[in-house]
């Protein structure tokens, strides 16, 4: 199993701005915690996001020395892929590709049919440069604006950008709309389907449902799990406060019930704890 930390996703809409020499202590100690990957910055437009407008500033003062973590950076369009495959530090690229037209054109100012060109040419921008392409399928448990969905559409997207040469994708409950009935269904038919590729949950949740979410995702054969500290943030695009990121420590809990070895040192996450606590109180 394995747990994508996502401090890009708590913070991006969060007010006032963090500093980034705070950002910087706070992402060096979640290095040392081990997590596969980290969700840490995104290559967008400051106005569109303000609070990850010091990405580039970042890059020079994260230490890698010490840590086998993954580095995945958000893009929503060539020239933020481009920027990013410019780091070496960067190992992923992550595009959110929404299923409803509606949220791809608020979140990326693109339609559908626009960002799965925009895919193509990122894919082989990331195949040039040595880098992994991520696809987050958002809004891909439905939606709130009465655009079409259905699990057959969810299917027929992956099956097209899988064409690409894309071997991850991460399916998101944006807004937190996800049945257990749903998430089972497509992660059992979709996970066998394609056993070449890797398949993940981004999940929006309340307090009180995060776990039958994590547990039908697994139950269907889901190893992949992105979540952020405390469950804080979310996805500002979507406009819903009420539901958050997928707690970690409620991830690292369940794993442990699984007998599943995430190899994190907890000491190290205690102290990610405290220290996040810390970052959003002012």
């Amino acid at each position: 199993m394995k747990i994508i930390e996502c401090p890009r996703d708590a913070w991006q809409g969060f007010r006032p701005f963090i500093p980034t020499e705070q950002k910087v202590a706070y992402l060096n100690q979640l290095l040392k915690v081990g997590f596969d990957t980290l969700d840490f910055g995104s290559f967008v437009s400051p106005k569109a996001m303000p609070q990850v407008s010091d990405t580039v500033l970042l890059m020079d003062k994260l230490d890698l020395s010490a840590s086998k973590t993954r580095l995945l950076a958000i893009v929503a369009n060539e020239r933020g892929a481009e920027q990013a495959c410019g780091f070496e530090q960067v190992s992923d690229l992550g595009y959110p590709f929404s299923i409803s037209e509606t949220f791809q054109l608020r979140n990326t100012n693109a339609t559908i049919d626009e960002s799965m060109e925009r895919v193509k040419r990122i894919a082989d921008l990331c195949e040039r440069h040595g880098k992994e392409l991520v696809i987050y399928i958002s809004m891909g448990f439905g939606n709130p604006y009465g655009d079409i969905w259905s699990p057959e559409v969810v299917l027929n997207r992956i099956e097209k950008l899988s064409q690409f040469g894309i071997h991850t994708f991460s399916l998101a409950d944006t807004v937190g709309l996800a049945k257990t009935d749903d998430i089972s269904a497509i992660f059992s038919e979709i996970i066998p389907m394609y056993p070449n590729l890797e398949f993940g949950a981004h999940f929006h949740t309340t307090p009180e449902n995060w776990k039958t979410k994590v547990a039908a995702a697994y139950d269907a054969g889901c190893r992949r799990f992105d979540g952020a500290l405390l469950g804080y943030g979310g996805c500002p695009m979507a406009q819903d406060d009420l539901v958050g990121n997928m707690p970690t420590e409620q991830l690292v809990g369940f794993a442990m019930e699984k007998n599943e070895d995430l190899g994190l040192k907890l000491d190290e996450l205690q102290t990610a704890q405290a220290m996040f606590r810390q970052l959003v109180s002012h």
